[in-house]
């Protein structure tokens, strides 16, 4: 064994630390000990009166009949919230994506195990045990399927229709890896109020952000794509913000979105699921969501949802009842 100034080597040349040495934090370790504070303004509000009413009626449902939805599998901060309105939402074709966003939270999967054929008739059961009047069925990317899966939503929500044609259906969609033949077969006669797919991000930040086969340009072409096909279906999109765009770069996605088409805009701060995904960038400040709700209703959109806990899905119902002519859903300043 041998000794130097920068430690121990024993007789194979192999370094060996000393007793005294430093270990060196671990890049995860690093992006905790880095990770920002929750703001003061992170707050949410439990539901009163009717709404409390209404959420308890359904979560009775869910904790009855063992029901999973994305809301509680996400631990959204705006259950008691949405809950309360009567919107839930559910993921479909499976707990695993075959793409890898830095922002998600799903897991990664090359190949994953085939689709279940008792899906529809499950997610049909689900929502009519849960009693919601407006769901929001999402999924993963299954781009190892030939039309992305975009022949299994639609079983989904055929069969959520069947069983309950007064819920109101919102799908939110994959990009169906450009596809627009899938995206025709999947809304043709469908009976949906909301089409939605989210841009995620601002444009610059693609390559940041999402999967490489993802792109705010191929985004853009589902959604038009959508609205050419069914015009009376409303449109919507998702932006999130913390993820090192600038204020400017907010309004010009809305630009692009509004030249699309898309009706509806939910916008929100991101919030990393873990020390692994990507770090956040900022926390705009409310009066800063207040400026891009202004702009957003300027640009055009029949309604917007724009605050730091808002998510895509964010009161859904209420969303598309403003844009049929309802109340303002999200005021400015409201907790």
């Amino acid at each position: 064994m041998v000794t130097g100034v920068t430690g121990v080597v024993s007789m194979s040349g192999k370094r060996l630390p000393m007793a005294n040495e430093t270990k060196q934090p671990s890049a995860i370790e690093r992006r905790k000990k880095s990770r920002k504070r929750l703001p003061p303004w992170f707050k949410t509000y439990l539901p009163t009166g009717n709404a409390q009413i209404a959420f308890n009626d359904v979560r009775g449902n869910v904790l009855e009949h063992q029901l999973n939805t994305v809301c509680q599998e996400a631990q959204c901060p705006n259950i008691h919230d949405c809950w309360g309105r009567g919107t839930a939402t559910f993921m479909v074709a499976g707990e695993e994506c075959t793409r890898a966003c830095r922002f998600c939270a799903v897991g990664t999967v090359k190949d994953p195990p085939p689709l279940d054929v008792k899906e529809p008739e499950n997610l049909a059961e689900a929502v009519d045990l849960m009693g919601v009047s407006h769901a929001v069925i999402t999924c993963v990317n299954r781009d190892e399927l030939d039309d992305g899966g975009a022949s299994h939503y639609r079983a989904c929500l055929e069969a959520v229709h069947a069983r309950r044609p007064d819920v109101g259906l919102e799908f939110l969609s994959s990009d169906l890896d450009g596809n627009l033949d899938a995206l025709a077969a999947l809304l043709d006669g469908l009976e949906l109020r909301v089409f939605a797919h989210n841009v995620e991000c601002v444009p610059r930040l693609d390559s940041v952000v999402r999967d490489h086969r993802a792109s705010f340009e191929q985004s853009l072409t589902i959604l038009r794509e959508a609205k050419r096909l069914r015009p009376d279906i409303l449109t919507k999109s998702s932006i999130m913000v913390g993820v090192g765009e600038t204020d400017e770069e907010v309004v010009e996605a809305m630009g692009l979105l509004r030249e699309v088409g898309v009706d509806l805009l939910t916008i929100g701060q991101y919030l990393a699921p873990s020390p692994r995904h990507l770090p956040v960038d900022r926390f705009p400040e409310p009066e800063v969501f207040g400026e891009w709700d202004q702009a957003a209703r300027e640009l055009g959109f029949k309604a917007v949802a724009c605050g730091p806990l808002v998510r895509s899905s964010y009161r859904a119902g209420l969303l598309y009842e403003e844009a049929k002519g309802g109340p303002v859903t999200l005021t400015y300043g409201e907790p």
